[in-house]
């Protein structure tokens, strides 16, 4: 959205650059277009045949060197090189915007004291400022940390231009970020192999114990059937020893209730023959009282 925002800050210059025909004109055209607000992007500007028509003019070669400097340069850059046109308000906070959104990118050492350096900035009230007028200003997402010193950044906007040939180095970057996916990709499914390996191990080793407690569970109820039936049989043997001695005690039994009988009947002839002795002895006695 930023770069949009941009682009759009940067097109009526474009359409200017048409009516830049003379140096002195096109340099003008520079000045106003790196002071005006919301232009960050430079390359379309850069490009324009007016503009590069300025490499030839001895008195405004500069301020195409400038609009580079703007396009993908830092304010270091402009410290270091001769010559070049002086910087007005816009232009400088704009400048140091530019170099912030340059330094956060590479991930360079963004404590207070680089940055004041690389900044050109004398105070750190100052260089806290500047970094709240890139966040309002879109061009970063970041955090002071005046305690420690830092400042944090979280994300940068795109919005810096790309440096003459610099597409070998991006498309070689390119390519070692491609280079470590595949990589990771490689590992990746190396894991998910060795994951997948583990999880069929583990469901073979739970189906084998799954089958061998059922056998063995199947093993246990055959043996309690057979016990069962074991002690059927023994209890078989048992009732038909049981019985031959209840035979015997039935037999043993009747023998005694003859012999009671038997008994009986010994008792009623003994008790026959008192009796006839008690009678005959009244008898007796009988008669030996009358021959008195």
């Amino acid at each position: 959205m930023e770069q949009t925002k941009a682009l759009n800050a940067l097109e009526p210059f474009l359409a200017l650059t048409k009516s830049a025909s003379s140096p002195r004109a096109a340099a003008d055209l520079i000045t106003r277009a790196t002071s005006a607000p919301n232009t960050f992007v430079f390359a379309e500007l850069l490009s324009a045949p007016q503009i590069q028509a300025l490499s030839s003019s001895e008195e405004y070669n500069s301020h195409l060197t400038l609009l580079k400097i703007f396009s993908y340069g830092t304010y270091t850059d402009y410290k270091a090189t001769a010559g070049l046109p002086e910087l007005n308000e816009a232009q400088t906070l704009k400048l140091r915007q530019l170099s912030f959104l340059s330094l956060a990118k590479k991930h360079a050492d963004l404590t207070y004291a680089n940055l004041l350096k690389s900044l050109g900035l004398e105070t750190p009230r100052e260089l806290e400022d500047l970094v709240i007028s890139a966040i309002y200003g879109g061009l970063v997402n970041a955090t002071l940390d005046p305690y420690n010193q830092l400042v944090a950044v979280s994300s940068v906007s795109p919005l810096r231009d790309l440096q003459p040939n610099s597409i070998p180095a991006m498309l070689s970057t390119l390519n070692e970020w491609s280079a470590r996916c595949v990589s990771t990709l490689a590992d990746l499914e190396k894991q998910i192999a060795k994951i997948r390996a583990e999880a069929q191990k583990r469901h073979k080793e739970e189906t084998e114990w799954t089958a061998h407690v059922e056998k063995l569970m199947e093993d246990n109820k055959n043996k309690d059937k057979e016990e069962k039936s074991t002690g059927g049989a023994f209890a078989g043997i048992g009732r038909k020893l049981g019985g031959g001695s209840a035979s015997k005690r039935g037999m043993d039994g009747e023998d005694d209730d003859n012999m009671e009988i038997d008994d009986d009947d010994g008792d009623d002839e003994r008790q026959t023959r008192s009796a006839k002795k008690n009678k005959a002895f009244k008898a007796l006695a009988g008669f030996s009282g009358f021959g008195k």
